[in-house]
């Protein structure tokens, strides 16, 4: 893995010329439009990069995005990978690997999650400040690498006390309605049926997804510090469950995205 990971990010380095990003941004479902924020420089297919899986998600435009945002240099994913696509763990995470290699110091990480807290509604924003991972595999299985992170990376602060700070701040002087919880991953891709949404807000839940946690692990392990927010597209309150389509996440994603624009714009910035 770590000769691809070299290959991948000298493949990039010339084709970005002198361009070194600030940041890494990782754009979850219905969140693409950031991108219209970006002073472009360059951009590039995932099917053309070596090494790096593509999306196989049509709503997902599959790009690494070179430009500046916020008057800081940054490099975003428009689209990102599953574990429900059938990727490794592995596959998942190589992009965070890439980026950190490319000269990143900070991972920015947007996702849409369903609701497991009566306080935050549809609609709403929640800045992450724990995980509970659900999912099968860890993308640290295997050998370890020095040259990538320790064998057994601490995760006592996954997510930066400071940046969620500023995050949070950031929100109330917009008078945007922005939580802070906890983000429990699962597999997917199916939702989640009343008992298991009833146990995950049990065991301490208050917002569900099925991303995140597999880059913010590597993130951790590659000594990155991670910045991460949901938009709330739907709610799985046992009592009152109702089915939810595609369509209607993506749209609830896609009228919330400016809130969350303006938070990782102005945070950007402040780095």
């Amino acid at each position: 893995m770590l000769e691809s990971i070299h290959n991948t990010t000298e493949y990039i380095k010339k084709r970005i010329g002198d361009f070194e990003p600030e940041a890494g941004i990782i754009l979850g479902t219905g969140l693409g439009a950031l991108v219209n924020e970006i002073e472009v420089e360059k951009q590039l297919m995932y099917s053309n990069i070596p090494d790096f899986p593509m999306s196989t998600l049509e709503f997902h435009s599959g790009k690494l995005i070179f430009g500046t945002l916020g008057g800081k240099k940054v490099v975003a994913m428009q689209g990102r990978l599953h574990y429900y696509e059938g990727y490794t763990m592995q596959q998942i995470t190589f992009p965070v690997r890439v980026m950190k290699m490319l000269g990143i110091k900070t991972l920015f990480v947007s996702n849409a999650s369903g609701s497991l807290n009566p306080d935050i509604k549809k609609g709403d924003l929640m800045v992450i400040e724990d995980h509970i991972n659900l999912q099968p595999m860890n993308p640290l299985t295997g050998r370890n690498d020095e040259e990538l992170g320790p064998r057994f990376p601490d995760m006592s602060e996954p997510y930066r006390h400071d940046l969620i700070k500023k995050g949070l701040d950031i929100a109330k002087a917009n008078n945007i309605t922005c939580h802070k919880g906890v983000y429990v991953a699962v597999t997917g891709p199916n939702l989640e049926t009343r008992a298991e949404y009833k146990y995950l807000r049990v065991i301490g839940g208050d917002i569900v997804g099925m991303s995140t946690v597999p880059e913010v692990i590597v993130a951790n392990h590659m000594g990155l510090p991670v910045f991460a927010i949901s938009v709330i597209t739907d709610e799985g309150f046992p009592e009152v469950l109702k089915p939810v389509s595609l369509e209607e996440i993506l749209a609830v994603a896609r009228e919330a995205e400016p809130k969350l624009t303006v938070i990782l714009k102005e945070l950007i910035a402040r780095l």
